[in-house]
């Protein structure tokens, strides 16, 4: 394995070294001669020229090597070196504890790079002076050009980044001490360029390195999906990019967003008689609902449908005895401007599936449950018991007909659509947001390259919607 490493390296050495001999001994040399017959270059030795050579081919390659730890550390995987860190690995801490401090780091790299390009051209410069007189320039610049630009760049850097991973982890104790050693002059270079900046009124601003790495991660997630080949691989892409992208907007996300609203909530009357509240609660598909009294808006309570059969039992069934208020469980409010990553916490928290939620008067606002948060990342989770609801049917004609009360997150997620959500969760909201009026039956409006056509309005809400979706080039 540790051949397979130097072979690369070896192999560039020893062809820029052959490069660079059958060069100059191409060029005419007047002054190396014996006995009248001039002398073959390759066989002569002779220190005035080979220690200037020698230290070219040794500074060319200093060069590479700072060219490709360059690329390699800037290219490295984060995740996978600190992932190799938290197993253990002392060279991966190496590499973490060198990008942590990036621009001292990179700083200390081009100042090596530069040192080393700079003072082989100056040698090279006077080598060839010496050889062919002033003409010795115009060789100078163009080999040293050539030979930095292919040995010093291209190639080490071609080579860096296909082995980023590999070549950091290789060079990342030798670049912690060149780091090190320069860290004086980077220091003060650092300062020069800074207090330059704020003469000329750029501000360098750090970025923020969770969003920056959110930022990779969609990246890498949309990456993925686009290089999926067949129909099969690319849904269930399709499917896997929309559930980790939706982990991601956890934080993003209010609970209003994925409450079921009050309007559509099935609860009980504490005010009911028992036998009619057993009644609802048996027959709803649900296992828990909200209890009010007096008025909609006042939740008292919570009523389970498994507790309820425990004390009909306890009763021998006798509906009579049984009573409503010690049976509801306390209900727990929650503002409707919580993030469901906090929600998701706090349900695990309190071992509770079931929260009241409630805007910033106290109004109740709907309910919202562990199963709105889980279907947020995976999408519907349908049970036996779950009802038929009306969402979104396909017409022929490339048109769909939206429930008002459809959420833009669902048909974004099911259609791979790209409708804001900001300002508004319906389709309905959507409309009433951008138009700024109430339409009526028949008006159309085009929103986000989206057409909107309103088929039906019950009193002053808008129940069913055509949508057509812009049409999707093909590269």
């Amino acid at each position: 394995m540790t051949t397979n490493k130097i072979i690369p390296t070896s192999k560039l050495f020893i062809c820029f070294s052959f490069t660079v001999l059958i060069i100059v001994n191409t060029i005419n040399v007047p002054n190396i001669e014996s006995n009248g017959i001039k002398m073959d270059f390759l066989n002569t030795i002779d220190w005035s020229i080979w220690g200037p050579v020698s230290a070219i081919l040794i500074l060319v390659a200093l060069s590479g090597f700072f060219s490709s730890s360059e690329t390699a550390l800037t290219a490295v995987s984060r995740a996978r070196m600190h992932a190799m860190e938290k197993e253990g690995d002392r060279r991966a801490k190496t590499v973490n504890a060198l990008l942590e401090s990036k621009d001292r780091l990179i700083g200390a790299l081009l100042l090596g790079n530069n040192l080393v390009n700079i003072l082989a051209s100056a040698i090279a410069t006077a080598f060839f002076i010496n050889l062919v007189g002033e003409s010795g320039v115009v060789y100078a610049t163009l080999i040293m050009t050539l030979v930095v630009l292919i040995f010093a760049e291209v190639l080490p850097k071609t080579y860096a980044l296909n082995n980023s991973d590999k070549l950091a982890l290789a060079i990342a104790p030798i670049i912690r001490l060149v780091v090190y050693v320069f860290s004086p002059i980077t220091a003060l270079i650092s300062h020069i360029v800074y207090f330059t900046m704020k003469i000329c009124g750029v501000k360098a601003e750090e970025g923020n390195l969770a969003s920056l790495a959110e930022q990779e991660l969609r990246g890498a997630i949309d990456l993925a999906h686009e290089n999926e080949g067949t129909d099969s691989k690319i849904k269930e892409s399709t499917e896997k990019r929309a559930m980790l992208r939706s982990i991601l907007d956890l934080v993003d996300v209010e609970v209003e967003d994925v409450m079921t609203h009050r309007r559509h909530v099935a609860s009980v009357n504490a005010d009911d008689p028992m036998e009619s509240i057993v009644d609802q609660v048996l027959n709803s598909p649900y296992t828990r609902l909200p209890v009010w009294q007096d008025d909609n808006d006042n939740i008292v309570g919570v009523i389970h449908a498994k507790i309820l059969l425990k004390e009909l039992r306890t009763v021998s069934g006798d509906i009579s005895e049984l009573d409503i208020k010690t049976i509801a469980l306390e209900p727990w409010f929650i503002p409707e401007t919580t993030s469901l990553f906090d929600q998701l916490q706090a349900f695990r928290e309190r071992k509770e599936h079931f929260a009241v939620v409630v805007d910033e008067y106290g109004s109740f606002q709907g309910i919202a449950t562990l199963e709105d948060i889980l279907e947020e990342i995976v999408g519907e989770i349908d049970d036996e018991h779950d009802l038929a609801v009306a969402g979104v049917k396909a017409q022929g004609d490339g048109t769909y007909f939206v429930d008002g009360t459809v959420t833009i997150r669902d048909l974004n997620r099911e259609f791979d659509w790209e409708l804001p959500d900001e300002d508004y969760v319906t389709v309905a909201g959507l409309i009433l947001h951008e138009s700024q009026m109430l339409p009526e039956v028949g008006q159309s409006f085009a929103f986000y390259g989206y057409r909107f056509k309103i088929m039906k309005r019950v009193r002053n809400q808008l129940t069913l919607i055509s949508v057509k979706p812009p049409v999707m080039k093909e590269d």
